[in-house]
């Protein structure tokens, strides 16, 4: 782990590997809204009918495939209100969760405002609640053990196989989503067609670094741990590994909440106070948090590409998808064409160049050339609002984090909770969050904890196919946690960041037996 006590200044900077940012494909869209998109007339049902219409096709071929041949011969139904009583049908729609803890609009618009609100609610989830499956006809509701062991939440698509009860309930006997969609780069050449030593050095490794939740400006900000932080990428901290492992890193994101919510001191409602005639009331602002955070945006960026994007305690709209923070913000940063600021969330294509080396290979006398043949890898990136938004539907255990970031990929949509509890814009004639495509590498920002995990799919044959790569990053600010993703094997490496006496939020630190350099192999 990189510490304090020893920070040799290299004699030149860090050799890189080079990676580019290729253009979108039409299946991995923008989420930037142009100003001919950008209005706020049209209903939220839109996004529904529309999002039913998107993955209607890919859950029913998955149902036929998965339910024809049954002896009983399942019926499928086109509408939910059409279904028959007593018999064997299937039917698709979007799912509603009906929750009596969940925030009701009328409920705050009746409420009496001269009582202070209730404090937001940690879970929605409670025995109570009941699932629906409606679609433009109306709406069912779902019954049976089945149910509850699917764990779903506001907005998934699915197909539901069973039959309507005497009480018209439709009582579910087997589920099914649209499942993993095809990844968004070609499949990677197997090792064998590839001239590569299988015991070459990790040299040839190329990482991307991920960080969320700097929280510049918080009264308990990690500024050590940042500074180390900003060290450790330039090369400028730790050893001859650490430098070694830093040199092979081709870029960093920052998924967001870079600066901290301002805080008012109890006694002052500052816009109570007297002011001097032609006061701003934004007069008690302090520029110091952005200045702080342009600063290390400008040390990084002139060692390495940065792509920052905005989270839920930046200052950006709150709605999604966020805009990119404009870049003027950010001061002498800005400058840098490496600098590049994203939407929340966004997809991102990363090249691999080929690269060539002279590597050490034991039992020959002399080096063996070593090619590695130029790779592109689909990135999804996000400030962990969604899955953050969706933990509160679910009882935990069983779901996590981990599970139920993998599930929005197994369900093709990053936000279906949006726009019931989590606010998003209102699209009319498209859902940006459906996912037409898998991404190889999956990342969630403003996590409570580290996580990682292989989502796979089956290449027909019933055998292991291409992987997702889900890492859950958390709050830097609270664990000095830097992960780092193999764009190759897709393995995570984990980089604790912390000072002596002290954790990354300012606070004691326990002991602990760990290095700080953990490896969580795929």
């Amino acid at each position: 782990m990189p510490t304090l006590d020893s920070i040799p200044t290299p004699s030149c900077p860090l050799v890189r590997p080079t990676s580019t940012v290729v253009p979108p494909t039409e299946l991995t869209p923008s989420f930037l809204i142009d100003s001919k998109n950008k209005s706020y007339k049209h209903q939220y049902a839109n996004i529904y009918f529309t999002r039913l219409i998107m993955l209607k096709s890919a859950v029913e071929k998955r149902a036929r495939a998965r339910w024809d041949g049954l002896p009983n011969e399942p019926l499928y139904v086109a509408r939910v209100l059409d279904v028959v009583k007593s018999q064997l049908c299937w039917v698709i729609g979007t799912v509603y969760m009906d929750m009596p803890l969940k925030p009701n609009v009328l409920e705050d618009i009746g409420r009496d405002h001269s009582i202070p609100p209730p404090p937001p609610r940690e879970k929605y989830y409670c025995d109570e609640d009941s699932v629906m499956l409606e679609d433009e006809s109306g709406r069912i509701r779902l019954v049976g053990d089945r149910v509850s062991e699917e764990r779903l939440v506001t907005g998934v698509i699915i197909a539901a196989l069973g039959m309507e009860t005497p009480t018209g309930d439709f009582e579910v006997v087997d589920m099914c989503t649209a499942g993993l969609a095809s990844f968004a780069e070609e499949q990677i050449l197997e090792s064998d067609a590839m001239d590569v030593d299988v015991n070459s050095s990790s040299t040839q490794d190329e990482y991307v670094a991920v960080i969320s939740g700097l929280s510049i400006g918080s009264p308990s900000s990690a500024d050590a741990q940042i500074q180390m932080l900003v060290e450790y990428l330039t090369g400028e901290a730790g050893g001859p590994e650490d430098q070694q492992l830093a040199s092979q890193i081709t870029r960093l994101i920052i998924a967001g909440n870079s600066l901290s919510l301002a805080e008012y001191s109890e006694e002052g409602e500052d816009e109570k106070r007297p002011r001097k005639f032609g006061a701003s009331a934004q007069a008690n602002f302090s520029p110091h948090p952005n200045l702080a955070l342009s600063a290390h945006l400008h040390d990084l960026t002139s060692a390495l590409p940065v792509h920052i994007l905005p989270g839920g305690d930046d200052p950006s709209g709150i709605i999604l998808p966020q805009q990119p923070f404009p870049r003027a913000m950010f001061g002498k940063a800005a400058s840098f064409e490496s600098f590049h600021c994203e939407s929340n969330p966004a997809w991102l294509r990363v090249r691999c160049d080929e690269t060539e080396s002279l590597i050490p290979n034991e039992g020959r006398t002399s080096s063996s050339q070593s090619n590695h043949l130029p790779v592109t890898r689909s990135l999804l990136v996000t400030s962990g609002q969604p899955v953050l938004d969706m933990y509160k539907y679910l009882p935990t255990p069983p779901s996590s984090l981990v599970s139920i970031a993998a599930s929005t990929l197994k369900w093709r949509h990053v936000a279906p909770t949006a726009p019931d509890t989590l606010w998003c814009h209102p699209y009319r004639d498209r859902d940006p969050f459906v996912l037409r495509e898998t991404p190889d590498i999956y990342l969630v920002g403003g996590m409570p904890q580290f996580g990682t995990e292989l989502v796979g799919s089956e290449d027909g044959s019933g055998r292991e196919g291409r992987c997702c790569r889900i890492v859950l990053v958390p709050s830097f600010s609270q664990t000095g946690v830097l992960a780092l993703v193999n764009l190759r094997t897709l393995e995570v490496r984990r980089v604790d960041f912390g000072v002596e006496g002290l954790s990354a939020g300012g606070g004691e630190q326990q002991p602990s037996g760990a290095d700080g350099d953990a490896m969580a192999e795929g």
